[in-house]
């Protein structure tokens, strides 16, 4: 035992705190449908907060969030996610194309908060442990820390929306941040309009919850 935890104990998690983590975690969904309100004051970095308590290789912590607030910025993504969501249309036919079009795919025009979300492919820290086999570890390392704030932020009923259908390439000249820099997510954040229990995808129709025993094998 290290000196740092010498005489603490690690925290019990009863059967009532199971059950209510299993709650949190059927109750995170990725929200489109935002309230204009603003957030709590302090709450998006309290909600950061819990991302840099995410697991990384090598410690190296390569998550780098960029704030959006300029509105000239949230415009661009804006159209940027139109052009990319129009194009992605014409991938459908018949019925699908018509349920893709009726889709609400993100929240940008609501919610109030806009982050892009960045992984640093040649950060200082953790002195490249880890990684020289599998330097995409560094993109996976940022995804638990993108979980981690959207189970925070779903306990303190505030919603998440990720936005994928946007080009990263010209996301990353938007925002202005430095080449070995990859985009992992652009995130909408605020309060949700409704909560709910069930993926919006499945309730339209798009795609149920595939059974367990589908995706697992055995050798």
């Amino acid at each position: 035992m290290s000196d740092d935890n010498r005489g603490i104990s690690p925290p019990e998690f009863d059967e009532h705190f199971i059950q209510r983590l299993d709650d949190l975690m059927v109750w995170r969904r990725d929200v489109r449908h935002f309230k204009t309100d603003p957030l709590a004051p302090g709450m998006l970095d309290d909600i950061l907060d819990r991302a840099y308590l995410a697991p990384s290789v090598g410690n190296s912590q390569p998550w780098r969030f960029v704030k959006i607030n300029s509105p000239a910025l949230r415009t661009q993504i804006i159209e940027d996610f139109m052009e990319c969501n129009d194009a992605a249309l014409h991938d459908y036919a018949g019925e699908t194309a018509k349920l893709y079009a009726s889709l609400k795919l993100a929240g940008l025009q609501d919610a109030p908060e806009h982050l892009a979300v960045f992984v640093n492919t040649a950060p200082e820290e953790g002195l490249g442990l880890g990684r020289k086999t599998m330097p995409e570890m560094l993109h996976y390392s940022t995804v638990t820390a993108l979980m981690q704030m959207w189970l925070y932020a779903r306990a303190r009923h505030v919603g998440i929306g990720w936005v994928s259908i946007l080009n990263p390439e010209r996301v990353k000249t938007i925002v202005d941040v430095p080449p070995h820099w990859d985009f992992i997510s652009y995130l909408c954040i605020g309060y949700p309009q409704q909560e709910t229990n069930i993926p919006t995808l499945e309730k339209v129709g798009w795609q149920a919850r595939v059974n367990r025993e589908k995706f697992t094998q055995e050798r």
